[in-house]
């Protein structure tokens, strides 16, 4: 099931009034799909925030708009003030709920390898997977359990479970996570100490060798 956000058309797209509306709270964004016009709008920083922390990046969202009907939409692309840390704009796409689209869905491991357990490191070189699924299919995680790993295994994308609601489109020889043995130290051997001297050389450059008058 979809969940709810409301927005407020933004028809004034001057600097002046959308920094009036970062300034109440608002995100300015824009939403827009396959054969609709972009509609500029303005939702709450806070709701959008809170749905995204509760649903997952790949959430569907039901867009009450005022004055307007609701569709239904997934957050395509936002940007962050770096220094506040804040959402300054967004962009919803409208969906078609019966279509298959390609999404990223994030990597979440499970337990505790026995590789690590034993000395072994872990090591996850893919932490987000290309799926293609329905809208109402696209999972929030995909769960990996590596507890029965041993130093030495590893898990591809081929490894993975298939699962009939969605496709992992991924490279299937793509290595996810392995168990690496310990690192040895490295041990330094001391220099040998040599018995030859030092090989003398005049001011001129040349070797040593026996003034004569």
């Amino acid at each position: 099931m979809a969940v709810k956000l409301k927005a407020e058309r933004r028809d004034d797209l001057t600097k002046s009034y959308t920094k009036q509306l970062r300034d109440k709270g608002f995100v300015p964004s824009v939403v827009y799909g396959k054969d609709k016009e972009p509609v500029t709008i303005a939702v709450e920083n806070i709701e959008l925030l809170k749905t995204l922390r509760d649903e997952g990046r790949n959430a569907v969202i039901t867009l009450d708009v005022d004055k307007g009907e609701a569709v239904q939409v997934m957050l395509h692309e936002y940007q962050m003030d770096p220094l506040r840390d804040e959402l300054i704009h967004a962009d919803f796409y409208v969906v078609d709920m019966s279509q298959e689209m390609d999404v990223t869905v994030s990597i979440q491991l499970e337990g505790e390898p026995v590789g690590v357990s034993n000395g072994g490191v872990l090591q996850q070189p893919l932490y987000e997977l290309q799926v293609r699924a329905k809208p109402a299919d696209i999972p929030e995680v995909i769960t990996v359990n590596v507890a029965e790993l041993e130093i030495g295994d590893a898990i591809s994308v081929g490894d993975l479970e298939k699962v009939d609601s969605y496709e992992i489109t991924e490279d299937p020889d793509a290595t996810i996570v392995t168990i690496t043995p310990p690192e040895a130290e490295e041990t330094l051997e001391p220099a040998e100490d040599g018995d030859v001297e030092p090989e003398l050389v005049d001011q001129k450059g040349g070797q040593g060798e026996e003034a004569t008058e």
